[in-house]
């Protein structure tokens, strides 16, 4: 099984050149760049100042200013060599200079990581913690009051999307009732607080875009986790089980519940890349500063070396997820051999 895991993580690196040569390429082919945008807002400036120009004379920039800029942005050389030299610079830690922010690319991440992962590590152990529980008990008590009520409360949180109720709560627990801020990861005055108040601070923000985080995910690993212990309750080893004297509730915490998590364990790979990239929809209502909300960002501006960040580690991410998925199933269900 070493030698599997070992194999997987030697196919990271070209995995990863693939994915990040595509989308490189295509920051080359598609329309309004941030070369184009630079020129269209030279003649902007023109036009507002009252220059104007002869036909064939349109160009706001000279033909050397032209080359300063393609020579900034990298346009100045086919796109696999600037790939290239993108690359090298990967390899020596370095992913480059924002076009927007005038800053180096790790340190624009880096000032938004910790905030997508707050979001996404509270996520996912709130979900994991009351979903994985809450389906059992909805397969045992299969329709029953307490299976129905909660099937009633999970499908109407389903079918709200998240960012749609971000904004009723916005509206009514934060404008109507003043209960909760309006955005914000932090107060403005958080560095003066002591540490309990900055425990309670982040809190009070958190507890709205957490909300709407939530709704989503709960649905979707609870039904998860009910329908397959349904299907493993009712299958052949666990009534056999229970015929030779198996307590009940062993047969559902040491056979059934065990094979009924490998679905989950197969999906955790996922999650592990919205740990950081979150719903930038839900990053927009309420004016968090994360990682999803950023990269959609760089898209809008053409910051296409934030854009090759977030596509490099966005990708890492979900690749290490996967292993850890396959690692995970392997624990989860013995029958599962890697070689």
């Amino acid at each position: 099984m070493g030698g599997y895991f070992l194999r997987r993580l030697l196919l990271l690196p070209p995995t990863l050149i693939g994915i990040t040569i595509l989308v490189f390429m295509i920051t080359r082919l598609v329309p309004g760049g941030p070369l184009e945008r630079a020129i269209m807002e030279a003649q902007q400036a023109n036009m507002s100042a009252g220059v104007s120009s002869s036909v064939g004379q349109g160009m706001a920039l000279s033909e050397d200013q032209l080359n300063q800029l393609k020579e900034y942005y990298g346009f100045d050389k086919p796109w696999l060599v600037s790939y290239g030299e993108w690359l090298g610079k990967i390899l020596t830690g370095d992913l480059g200079t924002s076009y927007r922010y005038n800053e180096p690319v790790w340190d624009v991440i880096k000032s938004r990581f910790p905030v997508s992962l707050f979001y996404g590590l509270v996520t996912l152990l709130i979900t994991y913690a009351v979903s994985i529980p809450l389906g059992v008990v909805k397969a045992i008590k299969h329709r029953t009051a307490i299976d129905n009520v909660t099937s009633i409360i999970i499908f109407a949180g389903y079918a709200v999307p998240g960012y749609v109720l971000g904004s009723l709560l916005l509206l009514y627990f934060s404008v109507r009732l003043e209960w909760f801020p309006m955005g914000g990861f932090t107060s403005l005055y958080f560095d003066e607080l002591g540490a309990w108040e900055q425990v309670k601070d982040v809190l009070h923000h958190a507890a709205l875009p957490l909300t709407c985080y939530l709704v989503g995910s709960f649905a979707v690993t609870t039904l998860l986790v009910k329908n397959n212990l349904m299907d493993n309750l009712a299958a052949d080893y666990v009534r056999t089980a229970i015929a030779k004297g198996v307590p009940f509730r062993r047969a559902v915490t040491r056979h059934a519940l065990r094979n009924s998590l490998i679905p989950i364990a197969t999906t955790f790979g996922q999650n592990v890349t919205l740990l950081v990239t979150g719903s930038f929809l839900i990053e927009t209502i309420f004016d968090i500063n994360g990682f999803g909300l950023l990269g959609l960002s760089a898209i809008f501006d053409r910051d296409y070396p934030i854009v090759m960040g977030v596509v490099l580690l966005s990708s890492f991410l979900l690749l290490v997820g996967n292993i850890i998925s396959d690692i995970l199933v392997a624990l989860v269900d013995p029958r599962v051999r890697f070689s």
